[in-house]
């Protein structure tokens, strides 16, 4: 192996994970994050405390690092293609791009083949009503732009809904009008493309979700082997299409048939995937690293069945409890307080 740093963009958890899995492999990493002692910090060699886009923090990144990757999809592209100009970005800059603007993401999904629910671009209050009429009243109404964990989305469940003033309490910002999909259950793929197109998927896990942020994936997904294949290979379609190295997520909705509606795109390592570091020999994690690395992609095969719970808030408090069982993988972020609403870390408990 030649390279030995890589540079990662963001200091949360998935940041941390990223880090350790590199250390395992031998590299080091510098982690640029406005917030001082980040979770990844505390297991990086170093960390550049700087905003994302401080253009003397970016260079003195890509002075030091071999690679570099992020793990949030909010990174300024500005930044990525920054740093592009003189070492390897992966995921590639357009990933960032297509996934930061949910009207730009549902368009690019709908180019490579895959189906969306339906969807109407809404920049006022007249565009809103003339959707909601479109739609029969129904929809899930979200800011195009940096929500995430169920933030900056509205509901509308009937016609008789008044959604007068909506767009202005929103915050007058772009806005996605998306057709209510009338779905069994949610899964989602992580899958993985090397810097020579490998490509290799993991298993589906089955979400559930609590107040817009993820609760539990279970392994293996209530569905059959043929909405899996989809799921796979609409993987593949969109890996492809960006021209991706590195792991992403992809989330979908079962329909009653087993066909599938894809939700939303994570070009990063994704909560959902947690489970690969206690269920596979090789983590979603490591594969990132060996991804934007050159490395071989690992085998993604699991080995047992499992349940990953994310641990939120107050749900610090039952560590203890989980760690008396048996075979269960605690795994904590480093996060000195919690708060509602916030991921403090997970449990996998392998199932017979």
């Amino acid at each position: 192996m030649t390279l030995s740093t890589i540079g990662i963009i963001g200091g949360g958890q998935l940041g941390r994970m990223l880090a350790m899995a590199a250390a395992r492999l031998n590299f080091r990493t510098i982690i640029l994050e406005p917030q001082a002692d980040c979770p990844a910090a505390q297991v990086a060699n170093r960390q550049i405390v700087a905003a994302y886009d401080d253009q003397a923090a970016l260079a003195e990144l890509a002075e030091y690092c071999d690679v570099i990757t992020y793990e949030f999809e909010n990174v300024p592209v500005s930044a990525a293609q920054l740093l592009a100009k003189s070492k390897p970005v992966y995921p590639p800059p357009k990933a960032l791009e297509v996934s930061q603007d949910r009207l730009t993401e549902k368009q690019f999904l709908s180019q490579c083949g895959i189906e969306t629910a339906r969807f109407h671009a809404i920049d006022s209050q007249a565009d809103l009503q003339a959707a909601l009429a479109d739609f029969e009243g129904k929809g899930v109404l979200k800011t195009r732009r940096l929500g995430y964990d169920g933030k900056g989305q509205r509901v509308f469940r009937s016609s008789a809904e008044d959604c007068a003033g909506a767009f202005d309490a929103m915050g007058g910002v772009p806005l996605i009008l998306e057709s209510f999909v009338p779905f069994e259950r949610e899964v989602s793929v992580i899958a993985a493309r090397a810097t020579d197109g490998t490509i290799k998927a993991f298993d589906l896990a089955e979400n559930v979700h609590r107040n817009g942020i993820l609760h539990t994936s279970t392994l293996p997904a209530r569905i059959g082997e043929q909405t899996a294949e989809a799921a796979r290979t609409a993987a593949q379609r969109l890996l492809a299409g960006l021209d991706y190295v590195g792991v992403i997520g992809m989330e979908f909705f079962v329909m009653a048939d087993g066909t599938l509606i894809a939700n939303e795109i994570a070009p990063r390592v994704h909560n959902s995937g947690h489970w690969t570091e206690a269920a596979c020999v090789v983590s979603q994690f490591e594969q990132h690293i060996r991804a934007v690395t050159g490395l071989p992609l690992g085998d993604p095969a699991r080995h047992s069945n499992c349940v990953m719970t994310n641990l939120i808030g107050d749900d610090i408090q039952d560590v203890p409890r989980w760690l008396s069982q048996s075979n269960v993988l605690v795994h904590l972020y480093g996060k000195a307080e919690s708060r509602p609403g916030r991921k403090m870390g997970h449990v996998t408990q392998l199932l017979p």
